[in-house]
């Protein structure tokens, strides 16, 4: 268990790049599975779950390496595989994007219901109800999905919510399906775009990716094709708000400023100073945060994936605010460990009620959930004395290349520990 030790009160400084967008490359290296031939996917951050991704592709029988810098190489072909391995698609929930394409591909699917972090239900049915409705037959045995199609065929598809995942699996299994699909309510996220995009690039006839109207005709087969994954827009967002926490001024480079313009109002809502400068956004702190209201919605709302990171921030800001989270139904598993640092929130349903305070304490705090623990740790930035977390590679590195790296060549005090032993925790007075 890595564990990283936060020494706070260390002002942020200077330019930091943003990486490759996790959630845009974990969808397009599924999507590989439809094309044939070499596939070079280039600014891939160096993550878990893209190892694991990784690794599901190579268990399905392709060729897949990663090499540095950023750099997936994938070799596709007719020689599939059809069951993905239990104990790597239970480790990600991610890893379920490979159902749609591989059921296209290979007209049978088997892959285990996907693990991740426990931020909610997020019920999988919305992709398998798209998938019976291109004509696969769904069934459920001893925790795996099966799907079957000798062809798959194009309908017109009214996702019950614009689910980011179920929009891209129906998407991908519809590029090689007979004839039309239209998929209606889809969800807009830029990295549905990127995916939509590399699938063109593929061969595929794509429509409307980023509206909440797809439409697909399908083709035959799709061709490998080499792709550049988009910035980061949750690590972009997080650093932003890092830069507010701790003070100081922070250029953030590579970061889409379209991709995180509701992130944008509500920090200037808060009262941070933020600019286009260049291929980036410079960040710099006020004297004093403001009190600001926030609702997550699907893009081009609030992302969810910084509700927590926001948390953290207004919780020093002077007045109330209040969070409510309508994407998922357990995403405050965070609130509890901001309390321990001195933070004063009261969670009344899906809203958190913060009230600002002068200052947070260090304290050990260990991280829920992905997002949870990068709220943390920014958390640390500002609390005085230290913050130990716990778990790090469980719940930060998943989702963030080399973080505390990045926030230490901005000027943060962070070290990794070795050995719990080199923290002592005072004791209670």
């Amino acid at each position: 268990m890595r564990r990283i030790l936060v020494n706070g009160g260390k002002k942020l400084n200077g330019e930091v790049s943003v990486s490759g967008s996790k959630n845009a490359a974990l969808p397009i290296l599924a999507a590989t599975i439809l094309t044939n031939g070499l596939n070079t996917l280039t600014s891939v951050p160096n993550l878990l779950d893209i190892t694991t991704m990784i690794r599901v592709l190579r268990a399905l029988g392709l060729r897949a390496e990663y090499s540095h810098p950023n750099t997936v190489r994938i070799w596709a072909n007719h020689n599939i595989k059809h069951v993905a391995p239990y104990e790597l698609v239970t480790k990600m929930r991610a890893s379920f994007f490979i159902i749609g394409p591989l059921l296209a591909k290979t007209g049978f699917a088997k892959v285990p219901l996907p693990g991740g972090c426990a931020i909610g239900s997020r019920p999988v049915n919305i992709h398998l109800k798209g998938l019976e409705a291109l004509g696969a037959k769904v069934e459920l045995e001893h925790g795996f999905v099966i799907v079957k199609a000798k062809k798959l065929k194009g309908d017109r598809i009214l996702l019950d919510f614009p689910s980011v995942g179920a929009t891209e699996n129906v998407m991908m299994a519809a590029t090689l399906a007979e004839g039309d699909t239209t998929i209606e309510n889809a969800a807009r996220e830029p990295e549905i775009v990127d995916l939509a995009e590399y699938l063109i690039k593929a061969g595929a006839l794509i429509n409307g990716a980023g509206t909440e109207t797809v439409q697909i005709t399908g083709v035959n087969r799709l061709q490998a094709a080499d792709w550049k994954v988009i910035p980061d827009r949750i690590e972009a967002g997080t650093l932003m708000c890092a830069a507010a926490i701790a003070g100081g001024e922070v250029l953030i480079k590579g970061a889409n400023l379209q991709h995180i313009e509701a992130t944008i109002i509500k920090l200037k809502e808060a009262g941070v100073g933020i600019g286009e400068e260049g291929n980036g956004i410079r960040v710099k702190a006020p004297a004093k945060l403001k009190a600001a209201d926030i609702k997550t919605q699907p893009f081009p709302g609030f992302p969810t994936d910084m509700q927590s990171q926001l948390i953290t921030l207004l919780s020093l800001a002077e007045g109330t605010s209040v969070v409510t989270e309508s994407v998922f139904e357990n995403r405050f598993m965070h609130v509890h460990e901001l309390k321990r640092m001195g933070a004063d929130i009261r969670l009344e349903g899906q809203s958190a009620i913060i009230t600002g305070v002068p200052k947070l304490s260090g304290a050990p705090v260990k991280a829920r959930d992905l997002r949870a623990g990068a709220a943390l740790l920014i958390a640390g930035l500002r609390a005085e004395g230290e913050t130990l977390i716990e778990d790090i590679e469980r719940y930060i590195e998943r989702g963030y290349e080399g973080l505390d790296a990045k926030l230490r060549s901005l000027g943060a005090d962070i070290r990794e520990l070795k050995n719990i032993a080199e923290y002592e925790e005072e004791p209670d007075q």
